[in-house]
C-alpha cells in the first residue's frame, strides 16, 4: 500500500547564522533564570544554572525556546580533576531541536557532595526517567521528586557508585538473591486499566528467598 509523504516535515538545515541568532535568543530567554554561558566550552553552547532554577530553565528550553529532545543525562566526577576547584560532582543535560538543528544547547548543574541532591525533570522529558536512574546508580546523585528513583544497570544488592573516582575499579559484587520486579509491572499494568487475574507460582519467590538470598550451602 503507498504511503502519503504530503505531511511529512522537511527538516531546517542549520546555518551559522541561525546557530548564533539560535544562542543569542536562548541566552536572553535564560538570564531570569540566573543561567550563565560556560566559558570552559567553546565549540558549544553550554550554560549553567543552580539547582534551585534547574527545573523552571529546563521548561522554559522546551516550551519557550522548542528544544523538544532530551538527548542525554551525564554525571561528572571532579575529584582528581587537576586545579578544579568547586563541587566535586555536575550533572549535564544535553537538549536539541527534532526539526531544527540549529537549535541545540546544554545544561550544567554543580552538586556538592555532602548534599547530592537536583531536583527531577522527568515530568518534562519522559526519557529523563531512565536517564536520571542512570546517574543515580553511577554516582550516587539523588533527583528528588523522581517516581521510581532506583537502581537501572547495577543489580539491587550492589554497594557504592562505581563511576565515582574514588570506587576501586577491581571491586566485585556478588548477587545473592534475584531482582523481584513483578509488583512494580503489575502496578503499572494495573493503573492503565489492567487486572491481575493469576500470578504463575514459578515467579512468586518465598519471603526467604526474597530477603535472604537462595544460595546453597
Amino acid at each position: 500500500m503507498a504511503t502519503s509523504l504530503d505531511n511529512v516535515r522537511e527538516p531546517i538545515v542549520a546555518t551559522p547564522e541561525a546557530r548564533q541568532a539560535f544562542e543569542e535568543t536562548a541566552l536572553k530567554t535564560l538570564e531570569k533564570f540566573g543561567a550563565v554561558r560556560s566559558e570552559k566550552n567553546s565549540w558549544e553552547l553550554m550554560v549553567e544554572v543552580c539547582r534551585c532554577k534547574l527545573h523552571a530553565t529546563v521548561q522554559a528550553i522546551r516550551d519557550e525556546l522548542g528544544l523538544d529532545m532530551l538527548l542525554d543525562i551525564v554525571g561528572i566526577d571532579y575529584l582528581g580533576f587537576k586545579d578544579y576547584a568547586g563541587p566535586r560532582f555536575a550533572v549535564e543535560y544535553v537538549f536539541k531541536s527534532v526539526y531544527e538543528p540549529a537549535k541545540r544547547m546544554m545544561v550544567k548543574v554543580l552538586v556538592e557532595e555532602a548534599d547530592a541532591k537536583i531536583p527531577t525533570i522527568s515530568d518534562l522529558y519522559c526519557i529523563a526517567n531512565w536517564q536520571e536512574r542512570e546517574v543515580y546508580d553511577q554516582y550516587g546523585i539523588v533527583f528528588e521528586g523522581h517516581p521510581d528513583l532506583r537502581r537501572i544497570l547495577n543489580h539491587v544488592e550492589f554497594v557504592g557508585h562505581p563511576l565515582r573516582k574514588d570506587y576501586p575499579a577491581h571491586r566485585r559484587q556478588w548477587l545473592s538473591t534475584n531482582d523481584y520486579l513483578y509488583p512494580a509491572l503489575e502496578k503499572r499494568l494495573e493503573a492503565k486499566g489492567y487486572r491481575i487475574l493469576e500470578r504463575p507460582v514459578e515467579i512468586n519467590p518465598s519471603d526467604e528467598e526474597y530477603l535472604q538470598g537462595s544460595i546453597q550451602k
